[in-house]
């Protein structure tokens, strides 16, 4: 499933507006349902971010791969469950009806989900959990970064990653000024991970300047991943891949300007392109 947006399109110095499709993002709750000492009982497990479609197939692999069942003749049946909302009228909610269910542990199964998981959204166990506690916009006049900067900056970022050198398989975020200079960079197996590093170190070595900064991921941009950037204050978030839906409409909702597949040549704007300086 995706979507069109109008961007403006940056290669060999020009610019144009043009028409992108992006990938859908939308949260997924996942309900279980089960019988306890002759009651029925429904609970809301966890909370993912997913590309509509298969929502039936997606549960039953999550609770098999969690190890909430042990094989998927204990899954009853899967109802996709409440209106359809938004603007792809598709149903956000999902419910498995489970039986075998004697040495369920349900407290331990929803500490785990919100314990363990580093995005900032998957493992909550309600739907409500993804509205962004912030009140203000940020600034559009801040910061101006020119354009050589971003289309240099995945380059700068790999640069900083040794761990991604040795393995090929390591995602990274890093903080960069307007000037071109890594001010932090962190490496981990997971892009949340990765962003949460960074956002920590810069906060404890008091290293980020707003009107100076922008971040820069590996890989695609999630909602996630821009709600975690938009806890900063930092105005500007890049990266080599595409943004999802969610995650554009969140940076246009808070004025984040939203950059990715950004190459030696060219790059993409999805959201509030006055902050690049093009000319």
């Amino acid at each position: 499933m995706d979507i069109k947006y109008k961007i403006t399109k940056l290669k060999n110095n020009s610019t144009e507006e043009v028409n992108d499709a992006v990938s859908v993002e939308e949260p997924l709750e996942m309900n279980l349902r089960y019988n306890l000492e002759n009651k029925w009982h429904i609970e809301n497990i966890t909370i993912t971010m997913r590309t509509p479609g298969n929502d039936e197939d997606l549960i039953t692999g999550f609770l098999l791969n969690e190890r909430i069942i042990e094989n998927i003749n204990q899954i009853e049946k899967i109802e996709k469950k409440g209106d359809k909302v938004g603007d792809y009228n598709i149903n956000n909610t999902v419910e498995a009806t489970i039986s075998n269910t004697n040495n369920l542990d349900i407290g331990k199964i929803k500490r785990n989900f919100i314990t363990n998981s580093s995005c900032g959204v998957c493992g909550k166990t309600s739907l409500d959990a993804i509205e962004v506690i912030k009140d203000e916009k940020l600034d559009l006049s801040f910061p101006k970064i020119n354009k050589e900067v971003i289309l240099k900056a995945p380059e700068l970022l790999i640069n900083q990653q040794s761990e991604f050198s040795r393995t090929g398989g390591i995602h990274a975020s890093g903080l960069i000024n307007h000037d071109g200079e890594i001010i932090a960079a962190r490496e981990d197996v997971g892009r949340h991970n990765a962003l949460d590093k960074l956002i920590g170190c810069a906060l404890e070595k008091k290293q980020f300047d707003p009107k100076d900064q922008f971040i820069t991921c590996s890989g695609r941009l999630n909602f996630e991943l821009v709600q975690k950037v938009l806890m900063t204050d930092i105005g500007i978030m890049i990266g080599v891949g595409a943004p999802t839906s969610l995650a554009i409409d969140l940076a246009n909702k808070f004025d984040i300007t939203l950059i990715g597949f950004v190459k030696r040549d060219s790059f993409n704007i999805y959201t509030n392109n006055k902050k690049v300086k093009v000319e």
